[in-house]
């Protein structure tokens, strides 16, 4: 394999690991009471912007929710700064209409 062919098949991986981190997301937030377009609003921002083990860890977060403010307490349980920051920046520009 060519340095070349291996640099597209290397970006091709990276852009299905995005994918997926952002379909996972997508999916974490509609199972914790988020409604579906703002869900997938914020799940394109938060996989950019929170690594893997931080994605895994606010998709654990059990227990039932009825939306963005239950959702909300338990992000703030797990005590990650950055995952908070991203969450609630996200929730923001998504609701204002500011991103898509």
């Amino acid at each position: 394999m060519t340095r070349r062919s291996g640099l597209i098949a290397l970006l091709t991986l990276a852009g299905c690991v995005q994918d997926i981190k952002q379909d996972r997301t997508h999916m974490a937030l509609v199972n914790a009471g988020i409604a579906d377009p703002t869900a997938t609003c914020m799940a394109h921002r938060m996989a950019e912007k929170l690594s893997i083990a931080q994605l895994r860890r606010l998709q654990a977060l059990g227990g039932p929710k009825q939306g963005w403010l239950d959702y909300l307490a338990a992000v703030r349980r797990v005590q990650d700064p950055d995952a908070l920051e991203v969450l609630v920046s996200s929730l923001g520009l998504c609701k204002a209409g500011l991103i898509h």
